[in-house]
């Protein structure tokens, strides 16, 4: 349920969003896709922000929120930001194409490629300034930068101006759906503008469409907000779908998200969403970031009859993915699908242990890690094993032959702490 109030009004400020921003980029398109259509039996399509041109939907709110603050009479005349991802990118695009100053306060421990990046998009119109290590120390950097300097701070989320940019995603939308609104739209949430957004237009625009939000597993900040019916800060995040990594959900979104339930806000685990990334990248040559990609997980939530004969929109929201994390990815996807298991064994120091060991595997199983993590042992010692199965099943057989030959293991692939530590 959305706030209704002013939402006549709302709809024509994003109106006007949504046609400013046609002196950017055009609008991102709305594709059917027949892969995720068979797989799911309902009729769906993906609206591709990661082919904006900073491959994210956060260009939208950053260009809405300079062009109103331009057209006040106390117009400032500079900018500033805190942000590691696509804020700091969409942030860097619109103060060169406004030809406006801007300074973009970002972790020390941003990759490389990030700060290049966001440099390219900004040009000479931006200064970036490493500042501590985590984001909270950012944002109080550019904070104190604004108060010193009069710079205006643009929020990444938590303002009624972003939002309104945002929800131009759904202004674009509605005039590309082929017939009528969605059946169900699904949208990835971190700090909650664009999920705000989208859905107080559906409402303005009369949908009958069912809203469903794709949170991590690891950074639940609205699904646990409307648990507690109040806004809540997490006491951790997983950092993992940085995109969405938000400890707590913005106070302005939360306003026009509180009527809906807890139960709408799917939580994504983030192994399940790698296996996602590695089939769009693999099947459709999609490129998606781990926040990119929550919506289409979020699918896999559904029964085939609970989506069948249904029209459903999904929000891919970005596409900036270092292919240094693929590797991470890979190993997260195949975790998931039982298709790759760690153990620790307890291995006789003897000679033809280990032939005795590999004669236990089957044809379709490979070992891809083999390390002794206590090397001084006399009689035994402990080894840690990765093995890679084509077939999910094959794993409870080949346990089944470790049990009856004797061998002491343990798994370990889903203990994160002893995982985090070794693997």
């Amino acid at each position: 349920m959305v706030d209704k109030s002013g939402l006549a009004g709302f709809a024509t400020r994003v109106d006007k969003a949504a046609e400013a921003l046609r002196t950017l980029f055009a609008e991102t398109p709305l594709q059917e896709n027949e892969h995720l259509s068979r797989k799911t039996g309902a009729r769906v399509f993906l609206k591709r922000e990661d082919l904006t041109p900073v491959r994210s939907y956060k260009i939208r709110g950053a260009y809405n929120f300079f062009r109103k603050a331009l057209a006040r009479p106390d117009a400032p005349q500079s900018f500033v930001c805190a942000s590691a991802g696509n804020h700091a990118q969409g942030f860097a695009h619109v103060c060169r194409q406004m030809r406006k100053t801007g300074v973009i306060f970002m972790p020390v421990t941003t990759p490389r490629q990030k700060i290049d990046k966001t440099a390219t998009f900004g040009g000479d119109f931006v200064d970036i300034r490493l500042t501590g290590d985590f984001f909270d120390e950012c944002l109080a950097a550019a904070l104190a930068h604004a108060d010193e300097t009069g710079a205006l701070m643009v929020p990444p989320f938590d303002h009624v101006d972003i939002i309104e940019g945002q929800a131009s995603v759904a202004h674009e939308i509605a005039h590309q759906m082929p017939a009528g609104a969605p059946d169900m739209m699904i949208l990835p949430v971190g700090g909650g503008g664009l999920a705000a957004g989208v859905t107080r237009y559906g409402a303005a625009s009369g949908w009958a469409t069912r809203f469903v939000f794709a949170e991590p597993d690891g950074a639940p900040s609205l699904r646990r907000s409307l648990e507690a019916g109040r806004r809540t800060k997490l006491a951790q995040v997983d950092n993992f779908v940085d995109g969405a990594a938000v400890a707590e959900i913005g106070r302005e979104p939360l306003r026009h998200l509180k009527g809906f339930a807890a139960a709408d806000v799917h939580l994504v685990p983030e192994n399940r969403l790698c296996a996602t990334m590695v089939e769009m990248l693999n099947v459709e040559g999609v490129v998606l970031e781990p926040a990119g990609a929550l919506a289409i997980d979020a699918l896999k939530d559904f029964s085939h009859q609970d989506l069948k004969g249904k029209t459903v929109v999904a929000v891919v929201s970005g596409g900036n993915f270092d292919f240094e994390r693929l590797p991470d990815v890979k190993e997260r996807a195949l975790r998931f699908e039982g298709l790759k298991k760690y153990f620790v064994f307890r291995f006789p120091q003897r000679p033809g242990a280990l032939r005795d060991f590999l004669d236990l595997l089957g044809p379709e199983d490979d070992i891809v890690r083999f390390e002794y993590l206590k090397k001084s042992a006399r009689n035994f010692g402990s080894v840690l094993i990765g093995i890679e199965t084509r077939q999910k099943r094959n794993f409870a057989a080949l346990q089944k032959r470790f049990d009856q030959a004797g061998w002491s293991y343990q798994d370990i692939t889903d203990n994160e702490v002893l995982a985090g530590f070794i693997i």
